[in-house]
């Protein structure tokens, strides 16, 4: 098929004159293949930026002058960064296009005043003015009123009570560090040594942001107004209690419980990659070793140090801090993307680039090492993958299911091992719901996400119906070979079924939003052989066609995680949602729709002279509401993927 033929429905439902396409299918699949093999690295893998908002690069900027380890150089370029993300009315929003947010505007106005930037210059009036009648700097979120404490800004009491001794406590206690989630827990555990201790910043040149607090800090009386549940306020109540009752805890208990926290979080160090492999786990735990007296050249102080400028990206004129890398999820989606493309081509260039990813992402597989992910299965032998380069105490079922359904793809023999091991852990780390959550099964204690600490509302780590179609779609893939997974998806198609929403859509916890969510179940649901005709899938079909927008692309916006009305909706089309739009109609079995041709239509046409796309929206939420990604390399692998899927559809 050397070129795209529209029906004049297909035209019409796109309500554009596709007719002025500026290239073939078939050129457009080769010109981005092209691109993207070029964008491999010499290892085998691909891994694009993974930007965040403005929140991290700030916070490097405090962290350096925390510990006094300042990189004027550094420190500059990051504040170029911060300063062309400023929108018009003076603050920081969380992602491209959002309203700004008042803790994402506080560390950045403290940043730029750490790297130099007078408080009277206009963009920081303009900063200040933005955040004083939102109630100033008290009302930043609790991790922002920890770093302020930290700082000598405010008061400790304005943070809730983080105490060492909750490794102490036993794991029928309410709160338990198994009963949240892995990032929760690599962050708070280290942070809990620094919080009880009121560990304070070196700030080598005292700058403080007074200025941004309306009522002085000591003398606010509100920092915790957010809590409006009555479970909220009581455990609020219970947290004020325990400030009371802490100067009664014994020396000894103390000193024990921090030992067992030095121990706890030195055993996931986790090498170059840091602890859980995360920007915020390994600055607090970069902090406690220099509390606990960890000298400088100490190796494992001097590895997390280097951990976190891994992180970094660096330009001529700019830089800004990454929360983590995405290298294996890049990797696996880039092969499922060419693989597509190769079952009709046989290009032998696309092969040799194909054979390299996947034995980089076979010696990535993690089978006999310890993780927290045993704590609720003693007994399941690994065989997962995690996200980035190396986490080895947290491989995710999401991650898994791509790869080794990427690894199978292939159907070469010396994959056979791994894909038997990732699809048995898959199996094993069900949920008693039938559904998946990405690191643990069965965290779903959702009483935690009203503890003080929680108001970003995502201490814990449920089943999803992202995550949960993705791994159906492995256990699918596997069924013929593995009767035994067939209860395995059959409760988990139950599971997704109760999941879905009235209209048709599935939420998408791990990208924006619910056309994410629902592309993923649709990929699970025909995988695991789920009739094309079953009123769910067209419920589904029917909401993806109605969500198109009149240049035949598909948008979603960010604010869909703070207001369901508007899912599936945004100011223009992307490639990323338009391509994962096509996917889910082409697993449903769409591909003769004049959606699809149309959505086809866009991706070429929107197609840039290197043969890549780009969006400029962020795609996925790290906390749905609170922070928000952008996956660089969503642009480039999902467009060919929906291109390469709908010409071999046509064959």
């Amino acid at each position: 098929m050397s070129s795209l033929i529209l029906s004049r429905s297909a035209a019409d439902s796109a309500d554009t004159a596709y007719s002025h396409a500026p290239s073939t299918l078939d050129s457009a699949i080769a010109r981005a293949k092209v691109r993207l093999l070029g964008l491999q690295r010499e290892d085998g893998y691909w891994v694009f930026e993974l930007e965040a908002d403005c929140t991290i690069p700030s916070e490097y900027i405090l962290f350096m002058n925390y510990m006094d380890e300042i990189d004027e150089g550094l420190q500059a370029k990051i504040a170029n960064f911060l300063r062309t993300r400023q929108i018009a009315d003076g603050s920081y929003p969380l992602y491209t296009g959002g309203a700004g947010d008042i803790s994402c505007t506080i560390k950045a106005y403290y940043a730029l005043k750490m790297a130099g930037d007078s408080r009277h210059a206009a963009h920081m009036i303009k900063a200040r003015e933005w955040i004083h009648p939102r109630g100033g700097a008290a009302r930043g979120n609790v991790f922002t009123r920890i770093l302020l404490a930290m700082f000598e800004q405010l008061p400790w009491r304005a943070t809730p009570l983080i105490p060492v001794e909750i490794m102490l406590l036993p794991r029928w206690f309410p709160f338990h560090l198994d009963k949240i989630s892995y990032w929760s827990r690599t962050v708070i555990v280290p942070l809990s040594i620094l919080c009880t201790y009121r560990v304070k910043a070196r700030n080598p040149y005292k700058i403080g942001i007074a200025e941004l607090f309306v009522t002085p800090p000591e003398k606010e009386k509100n920092y915790f107004s957010h809590v409006k549940t009555p479970l909220g306020k009581a455990i609020l109540a219970l947290d004020r209690i325990g400030r009371m009752l802490e100067p009664l805890i014994p020396c000894y208990v103390r000193r024990k419980a921090t030992v067992k926290a030095r121990d706890w979080f030195m055993a996931r160090l986790n090498g170059y990659d840091g602890l859980g492999g995360i920007f915020t786990a390994i600055v607090n735990s970069y902090e406690a070793m220099d509390y606990l007296g960890l000298p400088v050249d100490h190796e494992q102080r001097r590895i997390a140090r280097a951990a976190l400028d891994r992180l970094l990206v660096v330009k001529d004129e700019w830089a800004y801090c990454q929360p983590c890398v995405s290298p294996v999820w890049d990797t696996g989606l880039a092969v499922l993307a060419l693989q597509e493309v190769d079952r009709r081509e046989r290009d032998p260039r696309t092969r040799l680039a194909l054979k390299s990813a996947r034995r980089w992402l076979a010696g990535k597989q993690l089978k006999d090492e310890p993780g927290d992910w045993q704590h609720r299965r003693p007994n399941l032998p690994g065989g997962g993958w995690a996200f980035q380069f190396g986490n080895s105490y947290y491989p995710d079922v999401d991650d898994t299911a791509v790869v080794a359904y990427a690894l199978d793809q292939a159907g070469n023999p010396d994959f056979a091992e791994n894909v038997r091991r990732a699809g048995a852990w898959i199996a094993g780390m069900q949920s008693r719901n039938g559904g998946y959550g990405a690191f643990d099964a069965d965290n779903t204690h959702h009483y935690l996400n009203h503890v003080p600490f929680a108001d970003h509302g995502a201490l814990i780590d449920p089943p999803t119906a992202d995550v949960s179609g993705r791994c159906i779609m492995l256990l699918g893939k596997l069924i013929d070979r593995h009767p035994e997974y067939q209860a395995v998806i059959k409760k988990c198609i139950n599971y997704l079924r109760s999941e879905q929403e009235l209209d048709g859509c599935w939420f998408g916890r791990w990208g924006t939003n619910y056309i994410y969510g629902t592309w993923s179940v649709l990929t699970g649901f025909e995988a695991a052989g789920v009739a094309k005709h079953d009123p769910a899938i067209r419920k589904a079909v029917t909401w993806l066609k109605a969500k198109q927008r009149g240049d035949g692309g598909w948008g979603e916006d960010n604010f869909s995680y703070q207001n369901s009305k508007y899912r599936g909706e945004y100011g223009g089309s992307t490639a990323f949602h338009t391509a994962i739009a096509l996917l889910g109609l082409l697993s449903a079995g769409e591909a003769d729709s004049p959606e699809v041709a149309g959505g086809v239509n866009y991706l070429l046409k929107t197609q840039q002279a290197d043969g890549l796309w780009t969006d400029e929206s962020f795609n996925a939420p790290g906390f749905p509401t609170v922070f928000y990604l952008k996956y660089h390399g969503y642009d480039k692998y999902f467009p060919i993927w929906a291109l390469a899927r709908y010409r071999n559809e046509q064959l």
